[in-house]
């Protein structure tokens, strides 16, 4: 079952995202006027159900949705909504079918901050990575381009116009932390430190027989990248929300829609994880915070 984590989350096109849209909504209502280097601020769900996914997160997590209060350009006004957690701004949901792609693109779109998009894409194209879409100006959102890197994990990059939100302490079911499984620690560790400007940080897994690299930038860690634990299947961005008790949230996927990857389990470095996927099939991890040692 665990194999279908990465059909699930598998780096789909989304070059017509940016072709589509003339505009999308900015990232925070308070920028700070200062772009974090290397930061994950912000996540886009693309998702082929739209509707039942705003039930799955909203009543599995208590996530609102609302419309923007700009003209997006799109054909319906609900094709791109924000999504909210105890009042903050923390994402946002396209209906995906309007990007009238072959196959299902639904997916979590991690967002990495950088000053200059233009500077960093340069320096991931002569990195081998793919760019999906060139660097591109949104009115209200800022510059952005999506990519590959050069083992295929899709992720963006965006200069917030304004500047990003600020951080904040991860909070019951908001996102908590972002991880890249691929096949090669070392090699991407490099590229996301040149094009990211990041820093690594070496860790063992007690017991896993595996290396946890950690990204950081001048304000701590920042992400975190980790072999493959599924031999064979494609790299990927992996996104975490913290939640209390993931036993408990996975017993309820199923009867909103949802589907459960891996059921709750000891993770190697403490705690406990969980990975499900939402209506459409764009999956997600769940993972206590702090970290507790586990027997």
């Amino acid at each position: 079952m665990r194999k279908h984590l990465f059909l699930l989350l598998a780096a789909a096109s989304i070059a017509a995202c940016a072709a589509i849209t003339p505009d999308l909504p900015a990232i925070t209502e308070s920028p700070t006027g200062s772009h974090d280097d290397g930061r994950v601020v912000w996540h886009d769900l693309l998702t082929t159900t739209p509707e039942a996914s705003r039930e799955f997160y909203g009543t599995l997590f208590g996530w609102t949705f609302e419309r923007p209060g700009i003209d997006l350009g799109f054909g319906g006004d609900a094709t791109y909504m924000l999504i909210r957690h105890e009042g903050e701004l923390i994402g946002g949901m396209l209906d995906a079918r309007e990007l009238e792609a072959e196959g299902n693109v639904s997916q979590w779109i991690t967002m990495i901050s950088t000053s200059n998009v233009d500077a960093a894409v340069e320096r991931a194209r002569s990195r081998g990575a793919e760019i999906v879409t060139e660097p591109v100006e949104l009115a209200s959102r800022g510059r952005l381009a999506v990519l590959r890197d050069p083992d295929g994990a899709l992720f963006a990059l965006i200069t917030a116009r304004g500047g990003d939100p600020a951080a904040r302490e991860p909070v019951i079911d908001g996102f908590l932390w972002n991880e890249l499984w691929t096949d090669d620690v070392d090699a991407a560790s490099a590229f996301y430190v040149d094009v990211a400007g990041l820093t690594r940080d070496d860790r063992e897994i007690p017991g896993a027989g595996r290396d946890f690299r950690l990204l950081a930038n001048a304000n701590g860690p920042q992400s975190g990248i980790v072999a493959n634990p599924f031999e064979g299947e494609k790299p990927v961005w992996i996104n975490y929300l913290r939640v209390a008790d993931p036993a408990a949230i996975t017993a309820r996927v199923e009867s909103l829609g949802g589907r459960v990857i891996v059921d709750a389990q000891p993770r190697d470095i403490g705690g406990f994880v969980a990975l499900v996927a939402g209506p459409s099939g764009a999956g997600i991890a769940l993972q206590t915070w702090p970290l507790e040692e586990t027997e």
